[in-house]
């Protein structure tokens, strides 16, 4: 038989791959050779640009391979050292960003003017919660969702409605920060609206998913999109419910109280330190932190090995004993909730709501963050929720005003923003259709599944 071949551009992505098993094949003279060459050329690149950022390349470069190589059994720490080097550089990252750039050791390094603001982190850090939401239902349940943006509606509007003075006739303060007590309205903490954001959007999952969840396939995400369709207009149409202003319509509600703790606001910050972008940004990567975190332990629990199940068979999962309604409800209530608490946090973020933010372009958005990133895998779509965030938001067209200024064109870059997801996305589908950032069953399914080759084609 003819060796079947796979195509150029397959090989071509797997060529980290394989040079990493060519690697793991030299004696240790060669791989010391190796490691010498890296050193050398990192050392020569780095004098130009000062020791800060040799020091991080150098932990970034090192770390991960000094520890790719260390023996049983300090290999399962390895899976811990980029997660924690990520962490490190946000963390860190306020205090090196400047308007131009990212400062160190006294320059501006700018690259095509990329580098995002602290506002647009703090937007890629929701995106990324919602995201890694979704992927509870999509990657580990299986179940297409197509109006997820329905439950980060649900928790925007939970923060407006009682962050706010949109119920001007009743006069309630519990924790907010901010708010004088003669405001009218109702103003609550945020921190405390951001779970009660999450358990309303779960329980609207619950009462959603028991009659929709008993549908498979297409159907399902038919029954969701019109959900994700459905609230928006809601909401567009909530100023006068029987007489009842619940939305304030078109016009949405603002402004909204902003988070803090005690005397300290974020809106309004604190000094050099504590300055408003910083404390957003902070906020939201502790939230990311802790979606990650609950979303790491749901897969490794029994309840998520069941969700794995019926995603690959949901007739055998049935078959052994896994009650199918339950356990996708679960599934449903649990990416609601986190999408819930994005939510919330936007809208004290953003100090208002509108009925505009929710159309079905994000529940699509969020989807291909997913796909993108890797379904069923946490730091995958963490990856591609941020990376589309960012292009979303700032990238596409600080990108195109820095190839404005080198052609001397006038190209609106971030007019085609749909086309070149589409465009990203179908090269993904093409080039590594498991993701950026595959799980290791999902990049087994594709690499090393079962030969479809005919038992009588087999030849001795």
């Amino acid at each position: 038989m003819d060796e079947v071949r796979d195509p150029w551009y397959r090989r071509g992505a797997g060529l980290p791959g394989e040079w990493k098993r060519r690697y793991r094949g030299l004696d240790d003279r060669q791989r010391f050779q190796v490691g010498v060459v890296i050193r050398a050329l990192v050392v020569i690149g780095l004098i130009f640009i000062g020791w800060p950022l040799a020091l991080l390349v150098a932990v970034l470069f090192a770390v991960p391979y000094a520890l790719a190589y260390v023996p049983k059994p300090w290999n399962r720490f390895n899976k811990f050292v980029i997660p924690t080097i990520v962490l490190v550089i946000a963390v860190i990252y306020p205090f090196v960003y400047s308007g131009a750039g990212v400062r160190l050791e006294g320059r501006t390094l700018n690259l095509l003017g990329a580098y995002p603001t602290l506002g647009t982190m703090v937007i890629m850090g929701v995106y990324a919660m919602m995201a890694v939401g979704l992927n509870i239902v999509v990657g580990y349940a299986g179940l297409l969702d197509l109006g997820y943006v329905a439950f980060y509606a649900m928790g925007s509007y939970t923060a407006a409605w009682f962050a706010s003075i949109q119920f001007a006739h009743r006069n309630i303060h519990f924790g907010a920060v901010g708010v004088g007590p003669n405001t009218p309205g109702i103003h609550i903490s945020i921190w405390i609206l951001l779970l009660l954001a999450g358990i309303f959007t779960a329980i609207i999952g619950v009462l959603i998913g028991l009659p929709t969840l008993r549908l498979r396939g297409d159907y399902l995400a038919i029954v969701t999109l019109g959900f994700g369709e459905i609230l928006p207009q809601v909401a567009r149409n909530g100023d006068n419910l029987g007489g009842f202003n619940l939305t304030n319509g078109p016009n949405g509600i603002t402004p909204i109280d902003p988070p803090g703790f005690g005397n300290l606001n974020f809106l309004t910050g604190s000094g050099t330190f504590w300055t408003t972008e910083r404390l957003y940004f902070w906020g939201v990567l502790v939230l990311v932190i802790i979606t990650v975190f609950c979303s790491l332990r749901l897969r490794d629990s029994r309840l998520g090995r069941a969700w794995i199940a019926i995603r690959e068979d949901e007739t055998a999962a049935a078959a052994m004993g896994i009650p199918l309604m339950r356990t996708k409800t679960w599934a449903y209530a649990t990416g609601a909730f986190f999408g819930g608490v994005a939510g919330a946090y936007f809208a004290s973020f953003k100090q208002a709501t509108f009925p505009g933010d929710f159309s079905f372009n994000i529940s699509a958005f969020i989807l291909s963050m997913v796909i993108l990133g890797g379904m069923g895998n946490v730091w995958g779509v963490v990856l591609g929720a941020s990376f589309l965030a960012f292009l979303n938001q700032q990238g596409l067209a600080d990108i195109g005003h820095s190839f404005n200024n080198t052609f001397g064109t006038s190209l609106d870059v971030p007019k085609y923003q749909f086309g070149i997801y589409g465009v990203i996305i179908v090269a993904t589908m093409l080039l590594r259709p498991e993701g950026l950032i595959p799980s290791a069953r999902r990049k087994a399914e594709f690499h090393e599944g079962v030969a479809d080759t005919p038992l009588y084609d087999v030849q001795a």
